[in-house]
């Protein structure tokens, strides 16, 4: 399995108890969904390994987990910081205005007031805020994503359709502008 074929999980954030579980640090909206994993991929060395779970608990926004051929503390304390991960078929599919950070990439964007501003690069996940990062030649342009700015998703045609807040675009322009005159 390789990690396009994936999407992030999480972490496997520390060691609990005495016969190896470790807990699962969940990088998901709904944790409980992922209760009765059979297995996951770990990624050691820049590669998906998988691991059999045996049995696991959730609790909050964390699972533990005993997983299959760990079991002890130091078995398990090797797998601490590595990331976790699951095929993409795992994700159901969204419709209408919602989607996965990772699907939008190569989109092409549409403002109402702009037209096209450009192609979507990637998704900036801050804590406080999901951005769109999007690329056009030069100019780098970052629109937040909420349900006022981006109006629609048509993944036919890997288009997404913005009202961006005014002047937003526009100083993205300008700012490109000023670095032009001075390097002339």
């Amino acid at each position: 399995m390789e990690k396009k074929d994936c999407f992030l999980l999480g972490y496997i954030s520390k060691t609990v108890g005495i016969k190896g579980e470790v807990i699962f640090n969940l990088d998901v909206d709904e944790p409980k969904k992922y209760q009765n994993l059979e297995s996951v991929f770990v990624e050691i060395n820049n590669g998906l390994i998988p691991f059999f779970i045996t049995k696991s608990q959730v609790r909050s926004n964390t699972l533990i987990a005993l997983i299959d051929g760990i079991d002890n503390p130091q078995k398990a304390s090797e797998l601490v910081g590595t990331s976790l991960y699951l095929p993409l078929t795992f994700l159901p599919p969204l419709k209408g205005n919602k989607f996965y950070f990772h699907e939008i990439p190569g989109y092409t964007v549409i403002d109402k007031q702009h037209g096209e501003i450009g192609v979507v690069e990637s998704v900036l996940d801050f804590p406080q805020q999901a951005i769109l990062q999007i690329k056009k030649d030069a100019i780098e342009i970052l629109i937040p994503i909420k349900d006022e700015f981006v109006l629609s998703i048509d993944r036919i045609k890997k288009t997404i359709h913005t009202n961006a807040p005014e002047g937003l675009i526009d100083l993205y322009s300008n700012i490109n502008k000023g670095n032009s005159e001075e390097e002339e």
